[in-house]
């Protein structure tokens, strides 16, 4: 693989952290909520790609990244699930009958 290209990646995959930082540090904490839930569906299409990068991977590191991939952002999907339930959970009343 040639520098240009992997320098190229790295410089987005930096941007992409800085941007997401400021874009979460402006947001209300009445929009968390909605916004955890469309994260957790956008991370849902990563698992889609991590299983694709892990099935066209030639190399057994790619493989292994893929493989990566795929534990991680399956983690994330059931942890942010997690934290909205616990979330909506909060807004629900002590006596009311459970859906």
């Amino acid at each position: 693989m040639e520098l240009a290209p992997l320098l190229l990646l790295l410089f987005a995959f930096t941007l992409s952290i800085f941007l997401g930082f400021e874009l979460i540090a402006k947001v209300p904490s009445q929009l968390h909520t909605p916004l955890m839930s469309g994260s957790n569906a956008i991370s849902g299409i990563t698992i889609v790609g991590a299983l694709l990068a892990l099935n066209i991977g030639e190399s057994p590191l790619a493989k292994w990244l893929g493989f990566a991939s795929v534990v991680l952002a399956t983690i994330n999907v059931v942890g942010g699930y997690i934290v909205t339930d616990r979330m909506l959970a909060m807004f629900k009343k002590k006596g009311g009958p459970k859906l």
